[in-house]
């Protein structure tokens, strides 16, 4: 890879990775302020659920799908210096995604007294179904403006701008933590839901003046015949399939976990998005990053740059990963009472959460890798390779789910997602070091081993730390086990002569 995109790729991460930084705080602020109103209550389980059937709409029509399709065919257009081609093209998604949207929108709301009852939540009461109906109906605004959101990120990451795309979570997160704060005290989970659509609305607009700034010429238009177009849509139906069949776990989970004790799908999404603080934070943002690189790379026919980006972006990827899991498996019960326990998060609500978050930490490396992994695959315009897998880890998912409820309850849940997300990574790492002649296994192998090391020692110091100190204030506890064990870390990695750590004081440089 020559210097000038080494240098746009970290300028890129660099700029996408502060600003998922400053969304997952707010995140994480989000989920401090729901915790301390609602705590592990029937009444969140019931917001969440609402969320279940917009959120499935969204990802499904307009999520990652459209994304992985539509850069690559975006980016096409550009690198060979069709922007009006392109400019059409993008207008045409704009306006189908709209079409469609607000047309699923429309029919799950009239359907939504039969889906909650039937489908999503039939473990709730009638008057928690009822509530769960209310709510999902005031949220299915949000996925068609989402929808619009979705275009524009992929748009403007061509275009390699990246800055507004990623605060646009953050602004998000603001308008959640608004409804909880302003509105949730006298409205219940209705002030969460008010800050969902919000939320939306904003997400889209922080985007738009840099939308017109790049001279986006939109139009009214739905050309189904543009080729690119097509292109979008040959690469977003098996897509959005493995999207579905992602969608679809998260529903079993919310239908076996309503049949459980109050709280229990609660602390099963407080587990998952700790786990996804360091996953969106490092993987996702570098995944983002890199993406449009990995197409123009592969739009160009550059295989062998090609096959040395993403193994060097797995290898940053691990690097960050491995470590995060070991502390998040070793520091879960710290680290879950320091975050959320206040108000009606009691201590057995962080119990609770602990129980499951140990589970979700084991599959966290597998999780990180697969952000870079699909997108190796998309890049090559092959969307139908990760659905197939995501199809098969589908299924896994939810035998697994059946048979680790009972023993391990929520955390059977969380175990079943580790494992079959494991197994899936590891086979499309097979298959993707096939199509591209190979992923420089003998740097690879070298890299992991010298961050197992690493990790190993930093585990050793955190278990010493964390029973030193047991009796201590858990600001203490756990603050001062995630200083120790990050430094410990870095130093490891320094005598071991990192590459991947010399990658990261390379990438700050630039």
């Amino acid at each position: 890879m020559d210097e000038r995109r080494e240098t746009q790729l970290a300028r890129a991460a660099t700029i996408v990775i502060a600003a998922f930084v400053l969304s997952r705080v707010l995140g994480l602020g989000r989920e401090m302020i729901i915790g301390r109103e609602f705590g592990t209550t029937r009444e969140l389980d019931v917001y969440l659920a609402a969320f279940r059937v917009p959120d499935l709409i969204f990802q499904l029509i307009a999520g990652g799908a459209l994304g992985s399709a539509f850069i690559p065919t975006f980016t096409s257009y550009l690198a060979h210096d069709r922007k009006r081609d392109a400019w059409r093209l993008a207008s045409s998604i704009m306006n189908i995604v709209l079409a469609v949207l607000t047309m699923c929108a429309i029919l799950a709301a009239v359907l939504a007294p039969w889906l909650v009852e039937n489908v999503v939540v039939p473990g709730f009461t009638p008057q928690e179904q009822a509530l769960t109906v209310s709510l999902m109906r005031i949220m299915l605004l949000s996925p068609i403006v989402f929808g619009l959101s979705g275009v524009a990120m992929g748009i403007l990451n061509s275009f390699q701008h990246f800055l507004l795309p990623a605060l646009a979570p953050a602004v998000y997160n603001l308008c959640i933590i608004g409804g909880a704060v302003l509105l949730s005290p006298s409205m219940g989970v209705y002030g969460l839901a008010l800050g969902v659509v919000a939320g939306s609305f904003m997400h889209l607009g922080i985007q738009i003046p840099q939308l017109a700034r790049q001279g986006m010429l939109y139009r009214p238009v739905i050309d189904l015949s543009h080729p690119g177009v097509r292109e979008v849509g040959r690469l977003m139906l098996p897509r959005m399939f493995g999207l579905a069949t992602l969608q679809l776990n998260f529903l079993v989970n919310t239908i076996l976990a309503s049949r459980l004790i109050e709280g229990s799908l609660s602390a099963l999404n407080y587990a998952w998005l700790l786990m996804l603080l360091p996953q969106g934070i490092f993987a996702l943002g570098i995944a983002t990053a890199v993406f449009p690189t990995l197409s123009d790379l592969a739009a160009r026919g550059e295989k062998k740059d090609l096959r040395v980006t993403v193994s060097r972006t797995l290898r940053l990827v691990l690097f960050i990963s491995m470590p995060c899991s070991v502390a998040l498996i070793l520091l879960r019960v710290p680290l879950t009472s320091l975050l959320l326990e206040r108000g009606r998060f009691d201590p057995s609500s962080t119990q609770a959460v602990a129980w499951a978050l140990q589970f979700y930490a084991l599959g966290l490396v597998a999780h990180s890798v697969l952000e870079i992994v699909t997108r190796g695959f998309y890049s090559l315009h092959d969307t139908r390779t990760p659905v197939a897998m995501g199809a098969g880890a589908m299924i896994l998912n939810i035998t697994l789910s059946l048979l680790l409820i009972g023993p391990l309850r929520h955390g059977g849940l969380a175990l079943a997602n580790s494992l079959a997300t494991i197994i899936e990574t590891i086979v499309l790492l097979i298959i993707l070091r096939g199509r591209l002649g190979g992923l420089e296994s003998g740097a690879l192998l070298r890299s992991t081993g010298r961050t197992l090391v690493a990790t190993a020692v930093m585990g050793g110091a955190i278990l010493w730390f964390t029973a030193w100190t047991q009796t201590s204030h858990i600001v203490l506890r756990a603050g001062g086990a995630v200083l120790l064990g990050a430094a410990v870390f870095l130093a490891v990695s320094l005598v071991t002569h990192s590459a991947e750590l010399r990658s990261l004081r390379s990438a700050l440089r630039r």
